[in-house]
């Protein structure tokens, strides 16, 4: 997929030095089910997103550098058409709408090439820059869940449990927004 700056594609192992540079900050894994990558573990990474089709590669179109990724899988039933939408971007190369820009290209490819009838978003109510993405895109917040998931422990190995917010949009919804 391509919008005006950017590529949207699959990974390829030779990935990972682009992964590595957004996955070993502490900044981005904050509120991801996963610690700060090392190289090696980046290179595994890449390897494992490159056969996994949930995964896609963003990349600036002027030199093909990977700046984030898009997580996009099916949830439930194959009948009820409803696909999940993730992402993680750089923060070096915050604030130019890369992040709303691949987004809402996935959306419109979802909605026209995958016939998806609802698309969701979840994101930590306190990972602001997330919740303001997804309304960005139109998507209306639907639930506040109170501590319904973990993903890291303290120090004694106890469970910190944290909030989440789910958010959704309708095809229709998105044709009425987007005509």
């Amino acid at each position: 997929m391509e919008t005006e700056r950017l590529i949207i594609r699959r990974f390829q192992e030779n990935d990972w030095k682009d992964l590595y540079d957004y996955l070993s900050l502490e900044e981005v894994v904050k509120y991801e089910p996963y610690e700060v990558f090392t190289k090696e573990q980046c290179m595994e990474e890449a390897s494992y997103r490159s056969n996994n089709e949930a995964f896609w590669a963003v990349c600036l179109k002027e030199n093909n550098k990977v700046i984030g990724n898009l997580y996009f899988a099916k949830e439930g039933p194959e009948e009820f058409r409803t696909w999940e939408l993730g992402y993680v971007f750089n923060p070096k190369f915050g604030g130019r709408g890369y992040a709303t820009e691949a987004c809402k290209d996935m959306l419109q490819h979802a909605f026209k090439e995958y016939s998806a009838h609802r698309i969701i978003g979840r994101c930590n109510p306190q990972n602001t820059a997330s919740w303001k993405l997804l309304e960005r895109l139109g998507m209306r917040r639907e639930g506040h869940f109170i501590k319904p998931v973990f993903f890291k422990r303290d120090i004694e190995g106890q469970p910190i449990w944290h909030d989440a917010y789910e958010y959704a949009i309708l095809a229709e919804e998105w044709f009425a927004i987007h005509k």
